[in-house]
Formats: structure tokens, C-alpha cells, sequence
């Protein structure tokens, strides 16, 4: 392969090619770093021929940038032999742009000459990536965040409501027990008649219903009951029998007996050795 062929294979790379000589001056650039500085107004000569890297690497520390004088070093070092490659990531903003190149150098694989080259490729579309990929990493902490807080602030509500759902319940149970049911006692005693007294006895019975967790766990239950099969099923918990409670509820022993199946059949009984009244004093 003859060095015009050379020469056009390393035109033809998109990389910024350039070799240095034993005294880090540009002998040789491609065409894409000619380009390069044409595009961006690069002082004297595009091809940057008889330039001396270095120095420009030792003017560029001199102003603060610190990967100048590491760019030195590698150089050096791969001039030298100590280092087989050398490779940094250095950015190359404008006022309108900014760019990140890699920075690699090889040495110059020639008998007669001690040189080096530089290849630059431009990395910009990975920096931006990884800007972008570290915004969106922050972003999704800062929501994080916020989803935590939130659910600080629910879980903090919850045991508020729990707590005041608590004290609801412990004042309405005392108030029953201390303003209600002592009333409803003195009535039943002054009664006279077995009927009024045993509606007294269902009103009782349904106040401590009310106070205690037989309703809840009944509804709970999602069973369907009708507003009658509720009753029946209170009354048939405090122990009435079917002629007890068709006289409270105004019906027939049959119709009482209707709702005892439908009972049964919405609680899972079928084992008809399970009383139904047993099974509605677990319901705590």
C-alpha cells in the first residue's frame, strides 16, 4: 500500500488526525482537522504545519485549563516510551457551542521518525447523554422525594383519622352506656306489658349492637342482607325465637323461618348441625 493510499484513508476518517515530531511540532494533519479550523476561525495556517503542540497545551494551562498540562505529560511520556497509549476526555466549548472531545495518542509507527499522533473524536453526543441521563436521574430523585413526603404526610393523616375515629367511638360507647341504656332500663322495669317490654329489650340489644362490632363485621361480610334479614339476624343473636320475633316484627313464624334459610344460605351454613345463633355470636 503505497502512502497516497495512506493518505486518503486517513482523509477520510471524521477524527482530527495530526502527528507530532520528537518536539511535539505539527508535521502532518488530515483533512477533517483542516476542516475543523477553518470552521472555527483558527489563526494562521488551517493545516497548523511547524505549530508546536505543546506549547499550545502550556499556554492553555497557563490560562487555568488543567488538562492542558496532563495532555503534556502524556505526550511526553508516549515520546519517551513509558506509555504505549495515552488517552483523555477534555472539553472544547465556544461562545455558541459547547463540544467534548477524546484525546487519544498513539505512537508513530515509522523506522526513521520518533513521533506521535494525536486523534481526536468528538464526544459531544455522549456528554450530552450523560447530561441529559444525570437530569433525568435528579428529576426522578426530586419526585422521589415528593411521593415520599406525600406519603409522610397521608400516613400522618391516617393515624389522625384512626385516632379520632378511636375517640369517636370510645365517647359514643360511654355516652350510650352513662346516658342511654340506664334510662332504658328504668322504662322496662316500669313496664308492665310482655310486648313493650321485650321492643326494650330489642332497643337494648341493638344499642349494644351498636357499641360493639356484630354490625360492622355482619356488613362487612358483603352478603346482600336485606334491611329485614338484619333484623331477624340481631334479633335471632340475642336469643328470640321465631315466634318472639314475628311478634316484634309484625310477621308470621313462616316468614321468620324464610329468612332463617336465606341466613344460612348467605353465611355458608349448609351443615345443619351449626346453629345459626352460635355462628352470628362469633360474628365479634
Amino acid at each position: 500500500m503505497n502512502d497516497h493510499m495512506y493518505e486518503i484513508i486517513v482523509d477520510s476518517l471524521s477524527a482530527h488526525v495530526a502527528v507530532l515530531d520528537d518536539k511535539g511540532v505539527i508535521v502532518k494533519t488530515n483533512r477533517a482537522w483542516q476542516e475543523y479550523g477553518e470552521e472555527n476561525g483558527l489563526e494562521g495556517k488551517t493545516d497548523s504545519l511547524g505549530v508546536n503542540y505543546l506549547n499550545i497545551c502550556e499556554a492553555a494551562t497557563a490560562c487555568g485549563d488543567p488538562e492542558g498540562e496532563l495532555v503534556v505529560v502524556g505526550i511526553q511520556k508516549v515520546l519517551a516510551g513509558e506509555l504505549l497509549e495515552f488517552v483523555i476526555q477534555y472539553p472544547c466549548h465556544s461562545p455558541s457551542r459547547r463540544r467534548w472531545f477524546n484525546l487519544r495518542v498513539l505512537p508513530y509507527l515509522s523506522e526513521a521518525e520518533h513521533w506521535v499522533m494525536l486523534v481526536h473524536e468528538d464526544v459531544t453526543p455522549l456528554f450530552l447523554a450523560q447530561e441529559e441521563l444525570q437530569q433525568k436521574e435528579e428529576e426522578l430523585r426530586l419526585k422521589s422525594e415528593k411521593l415520599e413526603e406525600v406519603n409522610v404526610a397521608l400516613k400522618v393523616l391516617l393515624e389522625h383519622r384512626e385516632r379520632g375515629l378511636a375517640d369517636l367511638e370510645q365517647r359514643m360507647t360511654a355516652n350510650i352506656h352513662e346516658l342511654v341504656l340506664p334510662y332504658a332500663e328504668k322504662l322496662k322495669n316500669s313496664l308492665k306489658n310482655p310486648r313493650e317490654r321485650t321492643l326494650i329489650d330489642i332497643v337494648e340489644n341493638n344499642l349494644n349492637d351498636i357499641i360493639s362490632p356484630f354490625l360492622n363485621r355482619l356488613s362487612s361480610l358483603n352478603l346482600l342482607l336485606t334491611p329485614q334479614e338484619v333484623e331477624v339476624a340481631a334479633l335471632i343473636r340475642t336469643g328470640k325465637s321465631s315466634q318472639e320475633i314475628g311478634d316484634v316484627l309484625g310477621v308470621s313464624v313462616s316468614t321468620i323461618s324464610f329468612h332463617r334459610k336465606n341466613l344460612r344460605r348467605k353465611l355458608g351454613l349448609q351443615d345443619r348441625t351449626m346453629n345459626l345463633r352460635t355462628y352470628l355470636l362469633s360474628l365479634q
